[in-house]
């Protein structure tokens, strides 16, 4: 019934299924549907001095490996929980019609970096992200001094090879968190800088109240790295 809930508020029907038996509880859905080639909001077409925007803070992987080390506090589960149940339906209009975003993805198991590197492959652009200003759900950084990570967060890590100064941020918890994998994860934009305050401002009120601006993209140079931390 929670699935059928959450598939309604998307004009989505739920029309046929299976079962299968296994170790662990799972569920799983295919989706189809038909969308307006104009209306496609694409992970490619960043361009230079466009700002990036993230729709709602990182953490969800650290923090459940630490819950099933028994090591997370009960409100940083809640916490984690509602971002989690926060559809990107609204925030992904918004970033389309008011943002007039030129290109999109949602942040899921390769964590912020990972995602944001796959926008950029194949471009001339790079991007200069700001740590400060990624928001991070509450005590995921906690869990990241503790080292403690999601299994997938080794895998994830390779990615640091496209981060130019990784160097001088490599003892960071934060830095660790931007190789993190979400689950039900934000959307990560870029919007043209004349429309960041709007886009902000709308996101806000329909409730992603830590959407911020994390970046923006550059040009690059050659064949250097695709990320500049500051």
């Amino acid at each position: 019934s929670g699935a059928c809930l959450a598939l309604e508020k998307s004009n989505c029907a739920l029309v046929g299924g299976h079962t299968s038996e296994g170790a662990e509880l799972a569920m799983g859905f295919a989706v189809n549907g038909v969308v307006l080639r104009d209306s496609v909001l694409k992970k490619q077409g960043a361009r230079v001095d466009d700002v990036i925007i993230l729709t709602k803070p990182i953490g969800t992987g650290t923090l459940f490996a630490a819950n099933m080390k028994l090591k997370a506090n009960s409100s940083w589960i809640d916490a984690a929980i509602e971002s989690m149940l926060l559809s990107n339906r609204e925030a992904g209009l918004t970033l389309r019609d008011v943002g007039a975003a030129t290109s999109c993805t949602d942040v899921t198991g390769f964590g912020l970096l990972g995602h944001l590197v796959e926008m950029l492959k194949g471009t001339n652009t790079a991007a200069e992200i700001e740590l400060n200003s990624i928001p991070i759900l509450p005590g995921a950084l906690e869990c990241a001094e503790a080292k403690i990570f999601s299994s997938l967060q080794p895998q994830n890590i390779r990615v640091k090879r496209e981060v130019i100064n990784h160097e001088q941020f490599k003892t960071s918890a934060k830095y660790h968190l931007l190789f993190d994998p979400q689950t039900s994860g934000g959307l990560l934009a870029t919007v043209p800088e004349g429309k960041v305050n709007e886009t902000l401002r709308s996101l806000h009120e329909l409730g992603y109240e830590t959407s911020a601006v994390i970046g923006k993209i550059v040009r690059r140079g050659g064949d250097q790295e695709s990320i500049i931390l500051l």
